[in-house]
């Protein structure tokens, strides 16, 4: 039917970009996305006097809109439309506020039934936020947790790369349109995501990613996940944003603890001063979560340790005896500045420690 509930939600998230608040004053008074279509004009902006730009927009664009094309669109760009009524319709985004009318999907969606934890951060990070991005990411998703994050370039990115590495379900949710990658630089990431996971949005497609549309789709990233990781965020920072909602919303939050001096660490560290958990690894995420990790059962049977093969050659010219990363490059053939990321990932599984500057022992 060509105004059928459904293509009538489709309408109205179409007409009101950024603009939930709004959306949900018209809902409360009109009661369906039909009602509002309908209504006149005059009616409309006498109603909302203070919405002037936004009804003036809603308006502008029923003039124009064609239930059957804009269906047809979504269908040729491989696109899906939920809205809020819908059965498929994520059980998580109920229960927040101003939740999203509806969501544009390209790929799949997070599953009701199965854990999920946003991993967000700081767009320019270190090596120490690339590598603990990569490990949570990758570790989490081996244990069938899904990943959740933003798409963004940084620790957003990693968390998805960690997550394809762990053979798991990641999702993008994005501040503009699901056909449009963003940062270009994504676009092996984006296609990824839509092969394996997803790609999520409340804005229509062709919205181009503005900013003022981020900090509305943190609420989405925080509302989707049953616990959020902040890995690296400065004193102000997005990721701050997100998990100002995410402790709204009634979700666990963890901060990686970071450098006292370092900038990027700021914010994380003033969260956990704030009360935040410590994101020490994800298998504490995970027991925390209730989940027992497979690899801590099967390496206690096994008495192994698992590690890539690059780790386990720094990790195993370790001992007790302290070396640098020129000794262990004499040793191993790697470049130093190679040994020293791998030294920090080994060191963030609890596996190496340092003791003092750029000297290392094996813990484990």
């Amino acid at each position: 039917m060509r105004d059928s509930a459904e293509a009538c939600w489709h309408w109205l998230c179409s007409s009101l970009v950024g603009e939930p608040g709004l959306l949900w004053r018209l809902i409360e008074h009109y009661k369906t996305p039909a009602n509002i279509f309908y209504a006149k004009e005059e009616e409309l902006h006498k109603r909302f006097p203070k919405s002037p730009k936004g009804i003036a927009g809603l308006c502008a664009g029923r003039k124009d809109w064609n239930f059957e094309r804009e269906q047809e669109s979504l269908r040729r760009k491989g696109i899906t439309f939920i809205s809020c009524e819908h059965p498929l319709y994520p059980r998580r985004l109920t229960a927040i506020p101003q939740k999203p009318g509806g969501l544009f999907v390209r790929g799949g969606q997070p599953e009701d039934i199965s854990p999920s934890v946003a991993i967000v951060g700081a767009r320019a990070c270190s090596a120490y936020g690339k590598s603990a991005a990569l490990w949570f990411g990758r570790e989490l998703a081996r244990e069938g947790v899904q990943i959740v994050s933003g798409m963004a370039a940084g620790i957003d990115g990693f968390g998805h790369q960690g997550a394809l590495e762990g053979g798991g379900k990641t999702f993008g949710i994005l501040g503009g349109g699901v056909d449009i990658c963003y940062p270009e630089f994504h676009r092996s990431l984006y296609m990824r995501l839509e092969r394996e996971g997803g790609l999520l949005s409340e804005y229509p497609p062709g919205t181009r990613p503005m900013r003022h549309l981020f900090p509305l789709r943190n609420r989405l990233i925080s509302g989707l996940a049953d616990a959020v990781i902040i890995i690296e965020a400065k004193a102000k920072s997005g990721s701050l944003i997100t998990a100002d909602l995410a402790l709204e919303q009634g979700k666990d939050v963890y901060a990686l603890p970071g450098r006292l001096q370092d900038p990027l660490s700021a914010g994380c560290n003033n969260l956990i001063y704030q009360g935040a958990g410590i994101a020490l690894s994800p298998e504490q995420i995970l027991e925390e979560m209730g989940i027992t990790p497979k690899s801590k059962e099967q390496n206690r049977k096994s008495g192994k340790i698992a590690l890539e093969k690059a780790e386990d050659i720094v990790y195993s010219c370790l001992g007790l005896q302290a070396k640098n990363p020129e000794e262990m490059s004499l040793e191993t053939g790697l470049l130093p500045v190679e040994i020293l990321r791998i030294l920090t990932s080994l060191e963030l599984k609890g596996y190496v420690k340092e003791i003092y500057k750029n000297n290392y022992i094996r813990v484990l």
